[in-house]
């Protein structure tokens, strides 16, 4: 096994019948529950000796981890002592499954590891958050497939296409727009014909979001969020794609048209705070009289649901890429020990386009 699996942390345990190389694999941990903020003292790197494949297993190392802003939310529930939350794409270095030779590359939410054992029940896993086998790359770099050519690049897709049924014509709001998931919709909505309205957190975001075709495109840190949607959309938004949620979406609800739309995708804005699904709240950013009186549509969503269309959603955004009509970006750090501060960084707006982690 050793000589199959270069660059491999590896521990010799010597019996009287035979030597057993045994995988060390690093994990980090979530040591302690965010308040507020995250810290790099949530979390905890540690040494975990991997058990041997047995029969079905394959071992899997790290090629790119992802980090997206609902781990926030994932460390609210996970218990503490155990490995963060987190997908990534994996390559296959010693099987027992016939089905996944060595080389394979998979993505898998086992969470922040430099290897995994992948039993047998893992594959079976028909869950929310089960094994897939990466999609064909070519040229392109694997880890798209924790981006544009994976969850957040589906989320677009699925999200804005399936929910707002977009019209050519439409106008179209979109929020975090510099994102991995705002930055995909920005281009779907213009390959359908709609007029796009762009927000994103700083001057260099805002300019590579108007690159990407935004009709309009905005610092909502500098800009009156009201002021620009009066100015640019006097008639109104028909859809609303909403990653940030908060005070941006009470600022920008009074200016949807009548019977419009509201994909909500995230609320990063929130992710902070320690209010928690199911608990009743009294500081939703939708004004029930304008949601009633203006007769919107307001639909929140996890991508999952389209599962049994994963492929279908990955093939048309690949196309397109291959095609030049849609662009992507990566924040990409080096080193599994940056794990905690490319997590926190999302937080400060430190990212453009898909945060990517190289072990």
């Amino acid at each position: 096994m050793s000589a199959a699996l270069p660059g491999v942390a590896l521990k010799r345990a010597v019996s009287r019948r035979k030597s057993i190389i045994m995988v060390i694999a690093k994990v980090w941990q979530l040591v302690r529950r965010p308040e507020g903020e995250p810290t790099v003292e949530d979390f905890l790197c540690v040494e975990e000796e991997l058990p041997a494949c047995s029969e079905g297993d394959v071992l899997v190392e790290a090629v790119a981890l992802s980090i997206d802003p609902y781990m926030r939310y994932k460390a609210r529930q996970i218990p503490l002592n155990t490995p963060m939350f987190g997908s990534q794409v994996a390559k296959v270095v010693e099987s027992k499954n016939p089905e996944l030779p060595v080389g394979t590359h998979l993505v898998h939410y086992e969470g922040w590891r430099t290897y995994t054992v992948l039993t047998s029940q893992h594959l079976k896993d028909k869950e929310h958050f089960g094994v897939m086998c990466l999609p064909e790359m070519g040229d392109l770099p694997k880890s798209l497939g924790i981006g544009i050519l994976g969850m957040p690049g589906n989320t677009a897709y699925f999200g804005f296409l399936d929910i707002c049924k977009p019209k050519a014509g439409d106008v179209v709001l979109v929020n975090g727009a510099a994102g991995a998931v705002g930055s995909a919709v920005v281009q779907i909505a213009k390959l359908k014909g709609c007029r796009v309205i762009a927000f994103a957190g700083s001057d260099e975001k805002v300019a590579w979001v108007k690159e990407l075709g935004a009709d309009h495109a905005f610092n909502y840190k500098t800009m009156n969020i009201g002021e620009a949607l009066s100015k640019v959309a006097p008639k109104g938004v028909n859809i609303y794609f909403d990653n940030v949620g908060g005070k941006f979406t009470a600022q920008a609800l009074p200016h949807m048209a009548d019977y419009g739309v509201v994909s909500l995708c995230g609320a990063i804005s929130t992710y902070n705070e320690e209010v928690d699904i199911g608990v009743p709240s009294l500081r939703s950013p939708f004004n029930e009289g304008t949601v009633i009186w203006k007769q919107l549509h307001i639909e929140g969503f996890l991508v999952f649901r389209w599962k049994a269309r994963w492929m279908e959603g990955l093939k048309q955004l690949r196309e397109w890429i291959e095609q030049g009509k849609l662009k992507y970006k990566e924040t990409v750090f080096q080193g599994f020990e940056k794990m905690p501060s490319a997590f926190i960084g999302l937080f400060h707006g430190e990212n453009t386009g898909k945060t990517v982690v190289v072990p």
